[in-house]
């Protein structure tokens, strides 16, 4: 059985098949050999290729503006999601000064209720002072005064009215004490009660002047994120539109390529015919061998199934909160950017989401945060990264995003939110000195 190449066209098949029949069955059957194919020449070729490397070019160019474009759109993600987070202190502080402003107001209103009590207290005080002038008045002595002890009929009736006199002094003097504490009582309840209200509404405007400038960084933020994203689709845009190009061109180059090739295998057979042919008519005996080399692939091993299983999610859509050590799963809620794009109602994965599911492959319980990851397994410097290697990217300090690094300076990553699990060069802006490896 004679096999002919599958990618050959049918008439080159036709024409490679009838050169084999010749040396098959020798020169005294032999058949006619038919015209070569096309055969382009090397301007043409060369112009070709020309044309496809301005492409490449144009490509890459626009590849690195989209990296670049993507870089600045992650940076804007990590700064909405800080954003966010003072946000979300704003709010806690808001509520706990409006609960410190309750209790305050809650003090104010018992406060009034012991001043109103006290009032009551000088009410009484002064009318017992009151009742006591008026006795005095009626019995017509004052206290201290003579004339109350004149008329006494005897000395047991003397020291009876200095009894009384005494007794009524002494009620005197208790009902002016009774009304001075009543009035200082008063004023000081009034006035800690007014202190600490107006302390409560002075922090409870300063918790809301906080949480209104918080949400208006968190929206610019968000906005700032949005015009981002939709930049950076206007720059995959013309890249998938240089790309149609590109493949335009390759497949120029290609078919003058593919034809050359015809040719030459056509070339190739002839110069078999004719050999064959001639050691035929020479009446030597006719041999055949063959050699070829073999393409080894790298060993399976741990980092390749690591790598693999992160590859086979490519296309997967992002999903914040989404992903395990068994596959995709339904994002979650993040009051944010995350339900703009609708997450919560995806299948995907986020950036720690993918790290799980890709070394689950290796037996590595991973947990859902980008941070605890970085310090699950030893460090090495970034300058010795490999394949199998977490890369890391941080702002203030604070690591927000994971990527796996497959070698050739790529990476696959689950980059954002609107985007999908892909292969992309590595980003260094922002990124970690270090690299974990668990591999």
């Amino acid at each position: 059985m004679v096999a002919v190449p599958r990618w050959l066209g049918a008439a080159s098949r036709v024409a490679v098949a009838s050169v084999v029949l010749v040396v098959t069955l020798g020169a005294g059957t032999a058949v006619a050999v038919p015209p070569p194919p096309p055969n382009p020449g090397d301007d043409e070729i060369a112009g070709s290729r020309a044309k496809a490397d301005a492409e490449a070019t144009r490509v890459g160019r626009l590849t690195n503006q989209v990296a670049q474009a993507e870089a600045q759109l992650i940076q804007l993600q990590s700064d909405v999601e800080l954003k966010m987070e003072d946000a979300n202190k704003a709010l806690v502080d808001l509520q706990t000064a409006r609960d410190e402003a309750a209790q305050a107001k809650a003090d104010a209103n018992a406060a009034r209720a012991a001043a109103n009590s006290a009032a009551r207290s000088i009410t009484d005080a002064r009318k017992d002072l009151d009742e006591f002038a008026a006795g005095s008045y009626k019995q017509g002595s004052t206290i201290g005064s003579m004339s109350a002890y004149i008329g006494a009929k005897s000395p047991e009736d003397l020291l009876a009215r200095a009894q009384l006199l005494n007794a009524v002094g002494d009620s005197q003097l208790d009902a002016l004490d009774s009304m001075e504490v009543a009035r200082t009582d008063k004023a000081n309840k009034d006035s800690a009660a007014r202190a600490a209200l107006a302390l409560a509404n002075r922090k409870e405007d300063r918790a809301q002047s906080a949480k209104v400038a918080a949400d208006a960084a968190t929206a610019a933020a968000q906005q700032a994120q949005q015009d981002g994203l939709a930049a950076t689709q206007q720059v995959q845009a013309r890249k998938s539109a240089a790309e149609s190009q590109l493949t335009a061109a390759q497949a120029s180059v290609s078919g003058l390529e593919n034809q050359r090739e015809r040719y030459n295998d056509w070339l190739a057979a002839k110069r078999r015919e004719d050999a064959a042919n001639a050691q035929q008519a020479s009446g030597g005996g006719g041999g055949g061998g063959g050699g070829g080399g073999s393409v080894s692939l790298p060993s399976g091993g741990s980092v390749r199934s690591v790598i693999n299983r992160a590859l086979s999610q490519l296309g997967m859509p992002y999903a914040w909160g989404g992903g395990n050590a068994y596959g995709p799963t339904h994002g979650i809620r993040d009051g944010g950017v995350a339900d703009m794009h609708g997450d919560y109602n995806k299948v995907g994965f986020d950036c720690s989401g993918l790290m799980i599911y890709a070394f689950a492959a290796a037996g590595y319980q991973l947990p859902h945060y980008s941070g605890y990851q970085a310090h699950s397994g030893p460090r090495v410097p970034l300058s010795q990264k490999r394949p199998g290697d977490m890369l890391f990217w941080a702002s203030g300090g604070r690591i927000h995003h994971v990527a796996l690094y497959i070698g050739n300076e790529q990476m696959v990553e689950a980059p954002y939110s609107g985007s999908y699990v892909r292969i992309a060069p590595v980003r260094y802006g922002g990124i970690v000195s270090y690299a974990t490896r668990l591999l």
